[in-house]
């Protein structure tokens, strides 16, 4: 054998590089490897890197400064297995920090993220792309991106994935997602409810409740719903909710069942299977909270269904609410009030809590959190709300206080729903009083300057209904109400204006509260509304009409008609027509004004000045001789001396004739009982003598009545006027004779009949004239006119019937005409026939007593129209 030869190592080629071993300790480093050719220097970089940023936050901000986001962007989609698993595992751990997500999203790395979900990826891909797509999924753009990539079909795909991280990621991400009501619908097309179904049988309470969760998203939908119940998924529900173990999942199950309550063929089915009963007793005896919070928004949620409310009532849905109103907690008492809230628009229900839970609900009113009282006082608003029996329960347990108090709170939703209640008992009148013992009208005065269009309007209502009694306008003046409420007539919202009108129309039945709100320029306002086509409501007309009603010199300046219902008192002037735009002077005014050439002012008035009494300083002087003449006579005339204003006679009020006016009183007083008046007359005298007699110089003065204002003086005539009408007109039986002889008496004492063709020749002008001179003023009592052509006679004819009784109205026309018009039954009629009044005009001018039809040429031509 030969020598053996050994073998010579051939040389590695020059153009190899010797592989390297390197060992580096820090990130920047690995970041840079990123960059590398080699899979095998990718993989363990990437590895490396995974472990270093799922140490901590810090850890993951340092990588995206170094720039591994966009490296990584690109790996996750590299040929190489390994490079794409431990780059999608850097990514899933990475995205859980905020600004990495937006790196992402810049880099829009969810159409790679989901490429990673196909069935060829390993496991351990689709869980950390799913865990990824989760984190992202928490931005709105990145769910619309996920949307528009078709990402739902491989979620849904993965819920049934072997993996238990897959599944959770899977399911996570699709939660998310139905936080989109676009995605909603799309889960339940891609038939996601079987695989989400299925999931609540899982060993893993996170997947259990995630899918839940999820289910109770999509249920939102009619068509899951509807899938749901063809799945039988409301059994497998309601076994959850027995089973005491899972209690964990309870909250969540009866969100589902919540948002199926909603179809009244679930809540049917429910009852005629007792489950309905079930979710009642389970959220009555229920230790949770949460859980009987739910159960309570269950109730809520389906009784918005008219249908779904029998069914409540019938299960005795009412007592479940109300032994949950004795709760510990405030979130289901919250719940559970607004529970009731819905359920008592039955009104079986409503009777059934009248009997047991109103006062539980009233009480509640004076608890300490805010939110339990917002949700009673809007419960008692739904309960009170066409429920008498409720509102009188209010009273009875003292929750009136509490309302008020609740007026000036700073919630919205408390003040209007209080202001609701408050609507609600002041339908009653018995109640309306006894609120206003509780300063409820200077509380809405402060409600009145709210800032919100929905408390202004509540609020404006609760003035017109608490404003039907005296006392509470009073009250309302009194606090400045009237102020606000004028204000709010301008305001831009159509509720809060149209609601203002109405206030207004209601106050202004008040005379002084009518004059009050024309003062502060409500009838301005009103007018300048009515010309408005945008701005004029179903109020305002009659807010304006009834300002008007309560002042009626203006309305007949303004409208030139007084209705039938509008009855002239004292005070009343008419002014004339005046040019667009002008403002009526006050009486007081126009009566100090210098004489001038315009139409003399006609004043209405028989009622004496109010006066006070001032004692003189004492005084030792002798009395000057009254010549035989009482004092009061002497004052009398000393004042009709001074300024023309009569002073009445000291009369006792037990004389005065009961039913009747003070004013009206004494100008009877002469006729009726003259004899009785000589005798006190005398019996006066005499006593004076003797105290005269008896020690002259110590006598001191009577105190000497004071006028404490301007009034405009008394129509000495008009009053004899309505004496002697009341005598001799009144008692006639038929008011067709009154009618008659009632103008025949204004015509009497105005001139008697005018002949057609001779009314140029009645000289009614210069008498006009004549007695302005003579009263130095421009004012002249209706009854001091001798003379008096169509508006004169017109005017008394209308103040003397409604002072009689005598129903008639008051129309201006052109040229100084002016009409009545009354309404009789026709005589020709037989008794026993039903029949309607006509409508008649009475002639005082031309043949005083004449009635014409309205309409008819006779009135026509009368009228001159």
């Amino acid at each position: 054998m030969g020598k053996k030869v050994k073998k010579e190592v051939e040389p590695p080629p020059k153009d190899v590089f010797d592989p390297l071993a390197i060992e580096s300790k820090k990130a920047e480093t690995a970041v840079l490897m990123l960059q590398s050719p080699e899979e095998d220097i990718l993989a363990k970089s990437c590895d490396a890197l995974y472990k270093f940023a799922q140490k901590g936050v810090e850890n993951k901000v340092t990588l995206l400064g170094l720039g591994a986001v966009e490296s990584l962007s690109k790996l996750i989609c590299h040929e190489d297995k390994i490079v794409r698993r431990n780059a999608t595992m850097v990514c899933g751990i990475m995205a859980a920090q905020n600004d990495v997500r937006k790196m992402m999203q810049k880099l829009d790395m969810i159409p790679s993220l989901i490429a990673r979900l196909t069935p060829e990826e390993e496991v351990v891909v689709h869980e950390f792309a799913t865990l990824c797509l989760v984190h992202m999924a928490n931005e709105y753009i990145s769910k619309a991106r996920i949307f528009e990539l078709n990402g739902l079909e491989h979620l849904i795909r993965l819920l049934s994935s072997p993996d238990p991280d897959v599944k959770k990621n899977s399911v996570e991400c699709l939660y998310l997602l139905a936080q989109d009501f676009q995605s909603r619908s799309a889960i339940c097309e891609q038939n996601a409810i079987p695989p989400l179904l299925e999931l609540l049988k899982s060993d893993y309470p996170v997947i259990q409740q995630l899918s839940l969760k999820t289910l109770g998203s999509v249920s939102c939908e009619a068509e899951c719903r509807q899938a749901l119940k063809e799945r039988q998924a409301l059994d497998q529900l309601l076994k959850i909710l027995e089973a005491k173990e899972l209690n964990d999942l309870h909250v969540e199950a009866l969100l589902i069942i919540a948002n199926c309550l909603e179809d009244v063929d679930t809540v049917q089915l429910l009852q005629q299977s007792g489950g309905l009963k079930k979710i009642l007793t389970f959220a009555e005896t229920s230790p949770l909270p949460d859980v009987q919070r739910n159960a309570a928004k269950a109730i809520a949620k389906s009784a918005h269904n008219a249908e779904n409310r029998k069914f409540f009532h019938e299960q005795e849905a009412e007592k479940t609410l109300v032994d949950l109103l004795g709760s510990d907690n405030n979130g289901v008492k919250v719940a559970a009030l607004q529970a009731i809230s819905v359920l008592c628009a039955n009104m079986a229900s409503k009777d059934e809590f009248s009997k047991s839970g109103i006062l539980q609900v009233i009480n509640l009113l004076n608890k300490d959190n805010a939110e339990v009282q917002e949700a009673a006082v809007f419960a008692l608003a739904n309960l009170t709300t066409g429920c008498p029996n409720n509102v009188g329960a209010l009273v009875e347990a003292d929750g009136v206080d509490a309302l008020v108090s609740l007026l000036t709170d700073n919630r919205e939703g408390a003040i209007a729903n209080a202001c609701t209640v408050l609507i609600n008992m002041a339908a009653q009148e018995p109640l309306r009083l006894a609120i206003q013992n509780h300063g409820v009208m200077q509380a809405l005065v402060a409600t009145l300057q709210s800032a919100s269009n929905l408390v202004l309007r509540k609020a404006v209502l609760t003035v017109a209904a608490l404003g039907c009694d005296a006392e509470a306008r009073a009250e309302f003046r009194n606090a400045d109400g009237s102020v606000h409420l004028v204000k709010l007539l301008s305001s831009n919202h159509d509720e809060v204006r149209r609601n203002s009108c109405w206030a207004i129309a209601v106050l202004a039945n008040d005379e002084v509260t009518a004059a009050e709100l024309y003062k502060l320029g409500a009838f301005e306002v009103l007018q300048e509304m009515n010309l408005s086509t945008s701005r004029r409501n179903n109020f305002s007309e009659l807010a304006e009409n009834k300002l008007l009603d309560n002042n009626l010199s203006m309305k007949y300046n303004q409208k030139g008609e007084l209705s039938y219902s509008n009855l002239i008192k004292d005070g009343f002037y008419d002014h004339g027509r005046l040019k667009p735009g002008a403002k009526l002077p006050s009486l007081e005014e126009l009566s100090k004004q210098m004489l001038n050439q315009n139409r003399a002012v006609l004043l209405v008035n028989t009622k004496y000045p109010e006066l006070i009494t001032l004692s003189p300083p004492p005084v030792e002087e002798k009395p000057e001789p009254n010549h035989g003449r009482s004092p009061s006579s002497h004052s009398r005339s000393a004042s009709r001396e001074k300024g023309g204003t009569s002073v009445p006679s000291p009369v006792d009020d037990k004389d005065l004739p009961s039913g009747r006016s003070p004013s009206l009183s004494r100008s009877g007083l002469k006729e009726k009982s003259s004899s009785k008046m000589k005798s006190k007359v005398k019996k006066g005298e005499e006593k004076m003598k003797e105290e005269d007699e008896i020690s002259l110089a110590k006598i001191q003065p009577e105190p000497v009545p004071q006028i404490t204002q301007w009034f405009p003086p008394v129509d000495q005539d008009l009053v004899d006027y309505i004496s002697e009408v009341t005598s001799t007109i009144l008692p006639m039986p038929h008011p067709r004779d009154q009618v008659v002889a009632l103008a025949q008496f204004v015509a009497e004492k105005m001139g008697g009949p005018i002949a057609k063709d001779r009314l140029q020749e009645f000289s009614w002008e210069l008498h006009v004239s004549e007695l302005k001179y003579e009263l130095k003023c421009n004012v002249i009592p209706i009854g001091k006119i001798r003379k008096g052509i169509f508006y004169h006679r017109a005017l008394l004819y209308k103040v003397i019937a409604d002072r009689i009784g005598l129903s008639c109205s008051l129309t201006r026309g052109d040229y100084g005409r002016a009409w009545n018009k009354v309404k009789l039954l026709d005589d020709s009629i037989h008794a026993g026939t039903k029949a309607f009044p006509e409508t008649y005009i009475v002639d005082l001018m031309y043949e005083p007593g004449r009635l014409m039809k309205h309409g008819g040429a006779e009135a026509d031509h009368y009228l001159h129209i």
